[in-house]
């Protein structure tokens, strides 16, 4: 596991912090070229759904709906920061939105034209995620797709209709959690919106999440949903803190704010596995039961004490959700993610090595072996063009 790092060592081998201003004549001439590339792909994007609906039914006409208003209710952010009505403090947000599109592009990461416009929607979510969980495991039943393969979770921008969902499977016996999600991404297919929902995180928890959104964009392993999240989350944790390095203070505040994720993480891992254990010893299901029940007091008692600085344990304590569906989410999350500390603690921090060697490792016959074991990838190979190679498409 990872100690807290100083900000200074931290911050070594990557690029400086973006600049204060970005070029206004930069930022239209790139919105405009964005517009008429996204009008383009939104077209095709809505044929290939309504095609989809026809063959599939409820689910994915009610994608397409949602789809369909989030193409279409983008606004460019650079008529919006032109637009003299514009608040000050969304103005503000966007810019840094901009400014983090910079800075992605600086580490390696394909920006394109993500996160070039901008979308009023209501609400603390875009979509409500289903995870569920078979009785006693803690393994995410996965969903198929077209395109993307088996992923841990099902998304709804209905939450009637998810919860209609979770209700169904409850019926069946199955453990779910149900998760709001302030962003999500199509993967590069399209140029993605940042949203109300987005915008009203913390600053840096709103770089993370574009940082985290820009490298599912840059790699994606069709069916490698843990190596994707955990590369996700740990390349947008790790990026958040180094895009604050012209500014010490808010880059060491941003890094224990990410210890702070990490030391929960860690900690419902364990409680993972220490239901993970009296499952296995429990003489039958009411038993069973009883000694959860029992565990789950004795965490959030531990929650209560847990050496945090950004959060306030108690609240955290009373509210999160503990059952196994939400267990296995963090999993997919966070289980893997010392094994990309390792990476980059092997490339002394330098995180634009890492992410060339995500990129190379991409192309081979087992990306997440050649990624976790290849001790050169990161310093001496030429860069694989990311999209030829995308295993996505």
């Amino acid at each position: 596991m990872i100690n807290s790092t100083e900000s200074g060592s931290a911050l070594s081998s990557t690029p400086r912090a973006p600049a204060a201003q970005t070029s206004a004549n930069t930022r239209s001439a790139t919105a405009c070229e964005s517009t008429r590339t996204g009008h383009r792909k939104s077209a095709l994007f809505i044929l290939i759904l309504f095609a989809l609906q026809s063959a599939w039914g409820c689910y994915y006409t009610h994608l397409a709906q949602g789809q369909t208003r989030v193409l279409w209710g983008r606004l460019n952010i650079s008529d919006v920061l032109a637009d003299r009505d514009t608040p000050p403090l969304l103005a503000e947000r966007l810019t840094t939105v901009l400014q983090t599109r910079d800075f992605a592009r600086q580490i390696g990461l394909e920006v394109d034209g993500q996160y070039t416009s901008y979308l009023p929607w209501p609400g603390d979510r875009i979509v409500t995620s289903l995870i569920v969980t078979r009785p006693g495991e803690f393994e995410a039943v996965p969903f198929r797709f077209p395109l993307i393969g088996a992923v841990p979770y099902k998304g709804f921008f209905d939450i009637a209709m998810a919860e209609a969902e979770a209700d169904k499977f409850r019926n069946r016996g199955m453990d779910v959690c149900l998760v709001p999600v302030n962003a999500y991404s199509t993967l590069g297919f399209f140029d993605d919106p940042v949203s109300d929902p987005m915008l009203a995180a913390r600053e840096g928890r709103l770089i993370e999440t574009i940082l985290h959104e820009l490298v599912h964009s840059t790699v994606f392993l069709k069916s490698r949903p843990n190596f994707n999240e955990a590369a996700a989350s740990f390349i947008g944790q790790e990026a958040s803190v180094r895009f604050f390095a012209a500014d010490p203070p808010k880059a060491e505040r941003r890094r224990q704010e990410v210890e702070d994720a990490r030391s929960l993480a860690r900690f419902l891992l364990e409680y993972r596995e220490e239901v993970r254990t009296l499952y296995a010893g429990a003489t039958g299901v009411q038993e069973a039961l009883r000694l959860r029940q029992d565990a789950e007091n004795r965490a959030r008692d531990r929650l209560r004490t847990l050496p945090l600085t950004h959060y306030q344990n108690e609240k955290l304590a009373d509210a999160i959700t503990l059952n196994d569906a939400c267990l296995a989410l963090r999993g997919a999350y966070s289980e893997e993610i010392p094994r990309f500390e390792t990476v980059l603690d092997a490339l002394d921090g330098d995180l634009p090595a890492l992410i060339r060697r995500l990129r190379n490792a991409e192309a081979s016959e087992d990306p997440p072996a050649s990624f976790f074991t290849d001790s050169g990838a990161g310093s001496g190979l030429s860069l694989q063009p990311s999209r030829p190679g995308r295993q996505t498409d």
